[in-house]
């Protein structure tokens, strides 16, 4: 592939929020059909979830769907009215699924089933309250500095987000620990603490992984692996190999307790020359990241996102 590729890229837990994608569901058949197959695969009414008030929409086992639901949605509606195509595909965290559905690797219905399970099983893995996350957010971040921070403690780096954002995972207590330590080590960063259900991306969630990498590879059999090499892993920070169901099975299976290498892969998108880059979800968190690097990014979260995106 040559350069001035168009990219997508999907964000992840976290960017879920009531009426996501509604106005894509309200005007577009591509749309509802999504919402369909997946209420469908999981017996569970992704409309009602998505569009109404419901307190299942912050349980990981749920939110997982849902984001997957508006994310695919929104996409191929762009893809249907205004004739996008795509060349590199990126998805931080569980946005990974939703770059893989996009590239047509993972088929929808396959995806909700997988990630509706990996959220059973990451709540099930550590309860709520027994875990935390972390971010910490400055200029030029030593990330040394936070890595010696975390020695001896339960707490493990989670996300490399961009040169100016880390987030860390672990037990509470570690959490807790490790907050102390670097309010004295990193005097100007921001510490803030994250609304998850789970330590995500951490050591704790290492137990579930022999489970998840069997259903995973059960699932691989009606995958389409081809198009893998257009998909960047956030383990590897790579691109996966193309026609290679072995190494996607072994890159979204390490990813559930290895850490999110965002730089990476977004330093590889950088080195396609991308002509255009569009984050496409209910919110933009990814936008910022890019920007860290000077890179510009095209948000489209609703309607007029998109009417604006393809009118330019």
């Amino acid at each position: 592939m040559g350069t001035d590729a168009t990219v997508a890229v999907f964000p992840g837990q976290g960017s879920q929020k009531t009426g996501m994608a509604r106005d894509f569901y309200d005007s577009a058949p591509q749309a509802r059909a999504v919402f369909e197959a997946v209420s469908d695969a999981l017996s569970v009414d992704m409309t009602a979830l998505c569009f109404e008030p419901d307190e299942r929409l912050h349980l990981t086992a749920f939110t997982q769907p849902a984001i997957l639901t508006a994310e695919i949605a929104i996409f191929s509606t762009l893809r249907a009215e205004f004739g996008l195509t795509v060349d590199v595909f990126a998805g931080h965290s569980l946005g990974e699924y939703a770059a893989l559905v996009a590239a047509g690797v993972i088929p929808l219905a396959e995806a909700a089933v997988l990630v509706h399970q990996r959220g059973l099983a990451m709540q099930r893995a550590v309860p709520v309250g027994e875990g935390a996350m972390l971010a910490v957010t400055g200029p030029a971040l030593d990330v040394p500095t936070i890595q010696a921070a975390l020695s001896g403690l339960p707490v493990d780096v989670a996300n490399l987000n961009s040169p100016q954002q880390v987030v860390l995972s672990g037990t509470a207590d570690g959490i807790d620990a490790v907050e102390g330590v670097l309010r004295d080590a990193l005097p100007g960063a921001r510490l803030t603490r994250l609304a998850v259900s789970a330590p995500f991306h951490s050591h704790l969630m290492a137990p579930i992984e022999g489970d998840f990498r069997a259903l995973l590879t059960e699932s691989s059999t009606r995958w389409r692996p081809r198009a893998a090499g257009q998909v960047l892993s956030n383990f590897t920070g790579g691109f996966y190999p193309a026609d290679d169901p072995a190494a996607l099975v072994d890159g979204l299976t390490r990813q559930i307790s290895g850490a999110v290498r965002w730089v990476d892969n977004m330093t590889a998108i950088v080195g396609r020359s991308p002509e255009t880059i569009y984050e496409i979800g209910p919110k933009r968190p990814l936008r910022g990241f890019f920007r860290a690097l000077s890179v510009s990014v095209t948000a489209i979260t609703n309607r007029t996102t998109a009417r604006r995106a393809f009118s330019a």
